[in-house]
């Protein structure tokens, strides 16, 4: 099995995840964010493990992306929009055939999410998700993540590595 995480971040707390995944599914695992994820750093790939932050309540668009620097005021530091959205990266993905999972970070009371759309542009691209999908918890809207949560994304990397074997 070859492995690549791949995600989208706006203050670092889905690239931590993202991270932390790919310590758990096995060292010669990247994770990289849509900039990086190119054709040639996905050559031989045959599970996808993607994910990305809950922005407006779903996988951000490029609309709410480029709104962000707009309203989001509060945040501690501008959001990283230095690379695609995940959104424009999956519907960019060439078709093929293998394994994949969906995680996102999100506020805990998030009434929709990102996952459900993640899983969905996978599947049509060729990739059957072997697992539910996975939310990881920040405690407000910029982070940081919710204690305990990098463990769980390891032990969840752990889980996929060996329901895909």
């Amino acid at each position: 099995m070859k492995a690549i995480v791949v995600y989208e971040s706006m203050w670092g707390n889905t690239a931590a995840i993202a991270r932390a995944i790919a310590e758990g599914i096995g060292e010669d695992t990247p994770a990289l964010s849509t900039a990086e994820a190119t054709a040639e750093a996905l050559e031989g790939v045959d599970f996808i493990v993607a994910g990305s932050p809950v922005i407006a309540f779903q996988l951000p668009t490029e609309k709410a992306r480029a709104n962000l620097g707009a309203y989001e005021t509060k945040a501690p530091t501008p959001p990283d929009r230095s690379h695609p959205a995940l959104r424009t990266w999956l519907d960019a993905l060439e078709p093929g055939s293998g394994h994949a999972a969906a995680f996102e970070s999100r506020i805990w009371w998030s009434p929709r999410g990102a996952t459900g759309t993640i899983e969905k542009k996978l599947a049509a691209r060729g990739y059957k998700a072997v697992a539910p999908a996975e939310r990881f918890v920040v405690e407000s809207a910029y982070g940081p993540l919710k204690d305990g949560e990098l463990e769980r994304a390891r032990e969840w990397g752990a889980l996929l590595a060996t329901a895909v074997g």
